[in-house]
């Protein structure tokens, strides 16, 4: 297990950037975030190879390096589980590939304030593909989620969704955006959405979209993931009933 650090003097916003083999951007998106946040940042370091864990703490953040690469949800839950054992009241999560501006990060807070949202998810529609498009619009009938972009990996968590995304219930997602959402919608959670611009990465790729067969691996893996949270959500259903008439 890694070493937790200690805890900061200041437990009020923490933001979460899960990082594997960022080094060449990590540091400015950490130096955005403080300046754009003035809030405590830790960076997970997802078992890179490279030299992100030392230019993340060098911009100021908190580093946290995993022994083993979690995956961008595992490394996220890492982080989410450092704030509640620390006692943050919220969440902001964000990429270290440089795509979310830091800038726009006072946003999702705005949006947080005026509709006591328990969960704001920062959207960028345009960025989307054709094909993204049309996966996005299956998935939404699948689970009845009504959420226009559901990967973008900037979202703000409150308190409510810290305790939750802490538990056990969300360790054994493989998808962070279907999953957690599905989890999060599925015990009452208020979701909303704010449109925020994104720009391209700054290096690498997408390792989701990174080529065809990995995306019907995604698609594959997601909808046995959906299938099976649904059903468990009829039978839990079913149980109560069986329990009520039983009464």
């Amino acid at each position: 297990m890694a070493s937790i650090p200690p805890p900061p003097k200041s437990a009020r916003c923490l933001a979460v950037i899960p990082a594997r083999n960022e080094g060449a951007s990590v540091a400015e998106v950490v130096a955005g975030v403080r300046q754009a946040l003035a809030c405590d940042v830790l960076v997970i370091d997802d078992a890179s190879s490279d030299d992100t864990r030392a230019r993340a703490a060098e911009a100021g953040a908190i580093t946290l390096r995993l022994p083993l690469g979690l995956g961008a949800w595992g490394a996220t839950q890492t982080g989410i589980r450092y704030a509640f054992r620390h006692g943050y009241d919220s969440v902001i999560a964000l990429d270290a590939d440089g795509q979310h501006l830091p800038e726009t990060l006072p946003t999702l807070f705005a949006t947080q304030a005026a509709h006591g949202a328990d969960v704001v998810i920062g959207t960028c529609v345009e960025r989307l593909s054709r094909a993204k498009r049309v996966a996005w619009w299956y998935l939404r009938l699948l689970t009845g989620l009504r959420i226009a972009d559901l990967t973008s990996g900037l979202r703000l968590y409150d308190r409510r969704a810290i305790e939750l995304l802490a538990g056990p219930d969300a360790s054994l997602l493989d998808y962070q955006d279907i999953g957690v959402l599905m989890l999060l919608a599925r015990k009452g959670l208020r979701i909303e959405e704010t449109p925020v611009p994104m720009r391209e990465r700054r290096a690498g790729h997408s390792r989701v979209f990174a080529s065809w067969p990995v995306v019907a691996s995604y698609m594959a893996h997601t909808t046995v993931l959906c299938l099976s949270r649904l059903d468990a959500g009829r039978r839990s259903a079913r149980s109560v009933r069986r329990a009520q008439s039983s009464c």
